[in-house]
């Protein structure tokens, strides 16, 4: 190891030098106020900036007795600039950990030859005999990381080969780099090994490694240079230039990680190279010289490879190895365009907006900004303070935060700069997040298709979304529908349950058939009928039904004419197919079928819609055929958690939870309230539940201050955790017990939807523990929130998580109001008064507590005055996590409850209950329906793999 001290280079401060006026023209403005950023040394490139934007480092010949590169740090603030490198040897490709605390790079330092090298290439440059400039691929190129603070220098590769171009994952926790280690350790061919001599870049290939060096994966195998690889802000995918094997061309390629298939983004037959991700992950900025061969010139290309890309630069010469701040807002790039011809590095003003719109990606979302500063705000908790960060959370910038989006994304973002600022800990060393997995959307493939084959010889091949369209629920698979039975409109109703009887299948045996419905109810019922049975009408349940009875698959039939309505491809339905193929058909289609069976489609519903004496029938003399593909698009998603850690010298046993929601609904999902004039809205979610947050960064903000002059003493940890996916089933906080739940959570505290208190503030699962009455009621006399004290536990939101595993908690929430989950729920509708008095109060809660021994806990069951129309009670708590295994995942159980004593437990997964398939939610609390407390029913769970059948007796609600 090499103790190297700072070297200070007391450049003058950019913004003291002037500015080089650059004969660059800018597409349509993407770049403006473009200005020079360094200025000495031969040649200067490849600035890459640090996790603030803060500082950059790059590379330089700057050094009297070494003509080769080294690694120097700019800071952005001063001006001043630092030599990191050890001044000896070749150095390259650098980049800034996330901690700030160190620099990766790339040097042949160690190489016993390197003064030599250095002299000879000086005695080259002074004779003027220096050959054309071109990159050295010398293998004595190893990895280093230089800690900024001792000044130590550490080896992390060491083997022969050229290890460079190396950069650290967003967390810190990986080194993506290229490299051709391994050739020099196999047997080769003497054509292969004249190869390596004469261009051994041809054989780097992409590596990832642990940030200690340890590790090692090799990522491609192609003929060719990979290299120049980087990852994007999430770190979940990876962009790089991929030479051809000749090496006469390049294109941009990515790769997501957890896939590791290469996908081409560009086709452009040129050298393309140093591609760079924006950190809005949406597109990627690179350089080619399609425009003549050492004209080198900035394009953008969106991050799918399916736009053209669009040119940034317009002038003759080099303009290349582009970067972005992670605000996204400026870009730095390197240029020849100084008064010498050497290259040196630029910056200017970035139109991320302008971007988009050109790449045809921005249409009508408007794009989240990637930061966002606050003026006056205090360590205190204030009223002012939770308004501007309301304001911003709910602002169109976050265009409603749904999970996994971008807007979430930068919300996730915020919050963790707000707890950085604050004084917290991230969750894990440098991590601030804990990603999960969801499904975010679900789309019927192009290649599905429908056709119908009728006796009369017609073939008609159908418009998907015109006249047929596939269900979101449906199984995937090929159709081959020939034994055709319709059955009305494919209702039953259980006359004991429903207090009405009405059955489409009465003497209809349609085992192994396909079902032919019609959509909708019988236009003679009343409307108290159609009121109280419209579940039963839905796609849904009616395609539930016709499983049920044995069918193989069914169609429904748009009963007006023209083409189909749309049917929504929600997110909420991802989690929800059957197994029963299913699609819909226009009214013109299946009058066809009608017809030809000599029936009319037209008289048959104007009958059943006159009464309901019409019986099911068989429709012959026709077949359908064509497949339905049902692709389920899987997104990450992350929790925001960071600590305020008891001591400084070692973690607590055991610890609390403060947490709120910080997802909301986008632009819309199936639980929006928004009226059809506000279809595709943004839903700012002020208070579902960027109240909630905005009281968790003050709490924060407080007691991080309270600790910091000493005021503070407690004895276990605090975790504040902003949740994702709460909105699409609890899903962040779900998997967060599970991954880290140890028995060691004291208690956790709640805040959904605080942002709207009238006359009190209710917390809920005061029943929880025994010392909640106590602690709170002590707490609040010197903040004097009117409280609504409630002992229920089982509410809907991220406490259900923790409540399931024995924890005790609280819930503070305002109550429901008419803007909840719709458009109109923003931030002027606040009332920050509660918001502030709520924060307060579960500080002094967290004081409290985190003063004494871990509080009990109290068991309970739901409470009796469900609003449920189900009768019976299980005692069970449902996944609402997705999983690709059909039935209903459990959470847990209630302690003592009817599943309890049945043997039920966390993880089982139910698949029949009193002889009913359950495969979704939905098949589980229609199950529930039909039981009767105290009589016990026959159930049947998977649990690891093996099918259990058993016997479980509800009670009465």
């Amino acid at each position: 190891m090499i103790d190297v001290t700072y070297i200070k280079i007391r450049w003058l401060p950019y913004f003291v030098c002037g500015f080089f006026l650059a004969l660059t023209v800018f597409s349509q403005d993407l770049i403006q106020d473009d200005r020079q950023l360094t200025f000495t040394g031969k040649r200067s490139g490849e600035g890459y900036y640090s996790s603030d934007g803060n500082l950059i480092v790059f590379q330089s010949e700057s050094e009297k007795t070494n003509p080769f590169y080294q690694i120097y740090l700019l800071d952005l603030r001063t001006g001043e600039t630092d030599l990191i490198s050890t001044g000896t040897g070749k150095s390259t490709c650098a980049w800034i950990h996330p901690n700030q605390k160190q620099v990766l790079f790339s040097s042949t330092h160690l190489d016993e030859s390197s003064l030599d090298l250095q002299r000879e290439e000086i005695e080259k440059r002074e004779s003027g005999k220096v050959r054309k400039y071109s990159w050295d691929y010398d293998k004595n190129y190893d990895i280093f990381s230089k800690n900024l603070l001792s000044g130590k220098i550490e080896r992390l590769t060491n083997s022969i080969g050229y290890d460079a171009e190396a950069s650290y994952s967003p967390d810190g926790q990986k080194i993506l780099f290229s490299s051709n280690r391994h050739v020099y350790n196999s047997h080769l061919s003497p054509s292969l090994r004249k190869e390596l001599e004469t261009n051994p870049s041809s054989f780097n290939e992409l590596y990832v490694m642990d940030s200690n060096g340890e590790n090692i994966q090799r990522l491609t195998k192609a003929k060719g240079y990979d290299g120049g690889p980087f990852f994007n802000s999430d770190g979940d995918e990876i962009c790089w230039r991929r030479f051809s094997p000749s090496g006469h061309t390049a294109e941009i390629f990515s790769m997501n990680l957890d896939e590791l298939k290469p996908k081409q983004l560009t086709k452009l037959d040129s050298m393309s190279w140093a591609p760079f991700f924006h950190p809005s992950n949406q597109y990627l900025i690179f350089s080619t010289n399609i425009h003549g061969f050492g004209n080198f010139e900035l394009y953008i290309v969106d991050k799918d490879g399916k736009k053209d890309p669009i040119r940034v630069t317009e002038r003759d010469g080099f303009d290349g190895l582009p970067t972005f701040p992670p605000d996204g807002r400026t870009i730095s790039w390197t240029s020849n365009k100084t008064p010498s011809g050497n290259s040196q590095i630029f910056t200017a003003t970035w139109n991320h907006d302008l971007a988009l719109s050109k790449l045809g990606i921005f249409d009508k979302h408007k794009n989240p900004k990637f930061s966002h500063s606050f003026s006056d705000h205090s360590n205190d908790i204030t009223e002012s303070d939770t308004k501007q960060l309301i304001e911003y959370l709910a602002s169109e910038n976050l265009a409603g935060r749904a999970t996994g989006s971008e807007g979430m994304k930068v919300a996730s973002k915020f919050v963790s700069e707000r707890f950085k600022n604050a004084g917290l800990q991230p969750f894990e060393e440098d991590n601030w997040f804990q990603t999960f997995t969801f499904v975010k959307t679900v789309e019927i493939a192009k290649s599905s298709s429908m056709r119908i084959l009728l006796k009369d010889d017609e073939n008609i091949n159908l418009k998907m979304q015109n006249q047929w369209n596939p269900l979101p629920f449906s199984e995937d698979g090929k159709i081959n529908a020939e034994l055709l039975y319709f059955a009305g409109y494919g209702i039953r109703t259980n006359p004991k349950i429903d207090s009405f009887d009405y059955d489409s299948y009465a003497h209809l045996d349609v085992k192994d058939k396909w079902v032919v419905v019609l959509d909708g109810m019988p236009g003679y019922w009343k409307e108290s009928i159609k009121s109280k049975l419209r579940y039963k009408s839905t796609f849904l349940r009616k395609s539930t039904t016709a499983r049920d009875l044995g069918a193989k698959g069914i169609i429904i039939i748009q009963s007006e004419k023209g083409l189909l309505k749309n049917y929504s491809f929600a997110n909420s339905m991802a989690n929800n197919a059957i197994s029963l193929a299913a699609f819909q058909l226009n009214f013109e289609t299946a009058e066809k079928i009608f017809k030809i069976n000599e029936r009319s489609l037209a008289e048959t519903i104007k009958n059943l819609n006159a009464s309901d004496g019409m019986m099911g029938f068989q429709l012959k003399n026709t077949l359908l055929t064509g497949s339905i593909n049902v692709l389920k698009e899987k997104s990450p998603g992350r929790n925001t958690l960071g600590w305020l850690r008891a001591s400084n010298k070692s973690n607590s046993e055991k610890f609390i939870v403060i947490g709120a929601h910080l997802d909301h609904i986008g632009r819309g999902r199936r639980s929006s309230r928004a009226k059809k004039s506000q279809a595709g809205m943004i839903h700012p979610g002020a208070d579902d539940n960027a109240s909630g947050i905005a009281a968790l960064i003050e709490i924060a903000q407080f007691l991080a201050d309270l600790k910091r002059k000493g005021i503070l003493k407690f004895k276990h940890d605090i975790l504040f955790a902003a949740w994702s996916g709460e909105e699409i089933g609890l899903i962040g906080s779900n998997h967060f017990v599970k991954e880290v739940f140890d028995q060691n959570i004291i208690s956790y505290l709640n805040m959904d939807m605080i942002g709207r208190m009238n006359k009190q503030m209710t917390l809920h699962g005061i029943g929880s523990s025994n010392a909640w009455r106590r602690i709170v009621q002590k707490s609040n006399v010197p903040v004097g929130l009117s409280l609504n004290l409630q002992e229920d536990s089982h509410i809907p939101t991220d406490t259900t998580s923790f409540i399931s595993r024995n924890v005790p908690i609280i819930s503070a929430f305002s109550g429901l109001h008419e803007d909840y989950h719709s458009p109109t729920d923003t931030a002027d509708k606040i009332n920050h008064t509660g918001v502030s008095k709520c924060a307060k109060l579960f500080a002094r809660i967290l004081i409290s507590i985190s003063n004494e021994d871990p509080i009990d806990f109290v068991p309970q069951s739901p409470p009796k005055q469900s609003v449920s129309k189900l009768k019976a009670y299980l005692g069970t708590i449902p996944n609402y996590s997705q999983t690709d295994s059909k039935g209903v995942l459990l959470n847990g159980v209630a302690k003592g409850g009817p599943a309890d004593l049945a043997g039920l437990k966390e993880d089982d997964l139910i698949v029949e209950l009193n002889g009913k398939l359950i495969e979704n939610i939905y098949d589980y609390t229609d199950a529930i329906s039909t039981l009767t407390p105290n009589v016990a029913s026959k159930i049947s769970i998977v649990r690891k793999g093996k099918k259990i059948k058993s016997t479980i007796t509800p009670k009465g609600r």
